[in-house]
C-alpha cells in the first residue's frame, strides 16, 4: 500500500465488514479495533508510530465523527468551514480566509458527512429537498445545499461559536463598543426596551443578542424562537427554547417561525427572542409580541444601516399583510424602541456603529434619534481601524427607565 489513503480505505473495508457480523460496538471498542488492523498492516510496513496515530485518529474520525472536517472543529480558532464539494473546503480563521489543505477522497464521502449532520438534528436533505439549515452537538450553525441547486455541490457551510458566548465585558474588552455604551445597553434591557440587533453577514449579530439576553433578570420567562438552535442564553431558569421544524418525506407539514411565535404569546412569556427575522415572521414579532406586552423582545435582521433596518422590516411585514404603509410604520415605531447596528471593519473587526432610537412617527415617516454612532480616530489606517462608539444624543422616550427605577444617565 503506497499511500495513506490506501492503508485508510483497505483498514475500512475491513472494519465495515466486522462490524457487519459485530454489530453496535463502543468508541473504545471501535478504536481498538483500528489498532489492532494498523498493527497488523505495520508487520508488512514500517510505520513511525507517530504516523500510526494519526491515521488511527483518521480512520476513527471517518467513521465516528465528521471525517477529515473534524480536526477542523477541534481547531479553536477557526470561526467558519466553507465546503464548496469534495475537493474545495475553505477556512476563516482569525478573520481571514484561506483554503485548506483538507479534501474529501469522494463526493459519497461528503455526502455522508451531511447525512450524519442532518440526521442528528431529525432533518431530512436530498435531491427532492436539498436545501436545509441545521446544527452541530456544540451548537455551530450548518447550512447544506445540494444538486440540483448547488451545481458544484455538495456545499456545506459551518459557522461556529465559542463554547462560552461573549459577554458584553468581552466586547468592551476587544473594543466592540465602549463601557458607557454597555452600561446604556445594560439599562435598557433591564427597563425592557424592545431592541432589534441589525447588521451584515458576520458582523456579529447572534454574538451581541447572546451578550444583551446576559442582562435580563434571572425570575423572568423567556421563550427563544430560531431556525436553528444557536443562541446561549446563560442565567435564566424559566427558558423555553423552540426551533423550527422542516416538513417530511411521511407528509409532515412544516411548523415556522410565525408558528412559533403565535404559539409563543400563549406561553406567558415575559420576552420573546427571535434568533432572526427575514419573512412575513417580522409582523408577528413586531405587531404581535412588541406591540402587545412582552417589553424587551428582541430580534435580529440583516440590514447595511439602522435606516435601512426600518425598510426591511417594512418590506417583510409587507410579505404577511396587505396593509398601508403609513399603517405597518406606525406599528414599527411603536413597537420597536432601539436599533443597534453592528459592521465589519475592513480590517476585519467587528464593531457596534450605532444606536438608535425610534422616537415616534411625524407624516407617516419613522422618526430616528441617533444616540451612539462609531467615529474613526485620525490614527485609523488602511489596515488597522481604531475609533469609538461616542454618544450624539439623548434618549428621548424614558418612560420605562422610569417605570423600572433606572435613573437617567448624563
Amino acid at each position: 500500500m503506497s499511500s495513506d489513503e490506501e492503508i485508510i480505505g483497505h483498514i475500512k473495508e475491513k472494519l465495515i465488514e466486522k462490524l457487519e457480523y459485530k454489530g453496535e460496538v463502543s468508541d473504545e471498542e471501535l478504536k481498538e479495533m483500528i489498532g489492532d488492523e494498523l498493527k497488523e498492516i505495520n508487520s508488512g510496513y514500517h510505520i513511525p508510530i507517530k504516523d500510526r496515530l494519526e491515521l488511527g485518529r483518521q480512520i476513527f474520525h471517518s467513521m465516528r465523527k465528521l471525517d477529515i472536517l473534524q480536526g477542523l472543529l477541534e481547531d479553536k480558532d477557526i470561526t467558519e468551514i466553507m465546503v464548496n464539494g469534495p475537493d474545495n473546503i475553505f477556512i476563516e480563521k482569525k478573520g481571514s480566509i484561506s483554503k485548506a489543505k483538507q479534501s474529501f477522497d469522494s463526493e459519497e464521502s461528503l455526502r455522508n458527512v451531511i447525512g450524519q449532520i442532518v440526521a442528528r438534528c431529525n432533518r431530512v436533505v436530498n435531491d427532492s429537498s436539498p436545501i436545509v439549515d441545521a446544527r452541530l452537538a456544540d451548537g455551530s450553525r450548518v447550512n447544506v445545499v445540494l444538486n440540483p441547486v448547488a451545481i458544484n455541490g455538495p456545499i456545506l457551510t459551518i459557522r461556529r461559536f465559542p463554547k462560552k458566548p461573549f459577554t458584553m465585558d468581552d466586547l468592551v474588552r476587544i473594543g466592540s463598543l465602549t463601557r458607557e455604551a454597555a452600561d446604556f445597553l445594560h439599562d435598557l434591557v433591564v427597563a425592557g426596551y424592545n431592541i432589534i440587533v441589525s447588521g451584515g453577514t458576520g458582523s456579529g449579530k447572534t454574538t451581541v443578542l447572546n451578550a444583551l439576553s446576559s442582562y435580563i433578570p434571572n425570575d423572568e420567562r423567556i421563550i427563544t424562537i430560531e431556525d436553528s438552535a444557536e443562541l446561549q442564553i446563560q442565567g435564566i431558569e424559566n427558558l423555553v427554547r423552540m426551533e423550527t421544524k422542516n416538513s417530511n418525506m411521511e407528509g409532515t407539514l412544516p411548523i415556522t417561525i410565525r408558528d412559533l411565535i403565535k404559539t409563543s404569546l400563549r406561553m406567558r412569556p415575559d420576552r420573546i427572542i427571535v434568533g432572526e427575522v427575514r419573512g412575513g415572521e417580522a409582523m408577528d414579532m413586531v405587531c404581535s409580541a412588541m406591540n402587545c406586552g412582552h417589553d424587551g423582545s428582541m430580534s435580529t435582521v440583516h440590514a447595511n444601516s439602522a435606516t435601512d433596518t426600518i425598510s426591511r422590516l417594512e418590506t417583510m411585514i409587507l410579505m404577511a399583510v396587505d396593509l398601508p404603509v403609513h399603517a405597518i410604520r406606525r406599528q414599527i415605531s411603536s413597537g420597536v424602541d432601539i436599533i443597534i447596528h453592528l459592521g465589519r471593519m475592513r480590517d476585519k473587526s467587528r464593531r457596534m456603529l450605532q444606536i438608535v432610537e425610534l422616537s415616534g412617527d411625524d407624516n407617516e415617516e419613522i422618526k430616528i434619534n441617533p444616540l451612539y454612532e462609531f467615529r474613526e480616530d485620525r490614527d485609523s489606517t488602511k489596515d488597522k481601524v481604531s475609533g469609538a462608539l461616542q454618544r450624539i444624543g439623548s434618549l428621548i422616550n424614558e418612560e420605562k427607565l422610569k417605570n423600572a427605577g433606572i435613573g437617567i444617565k448624563a
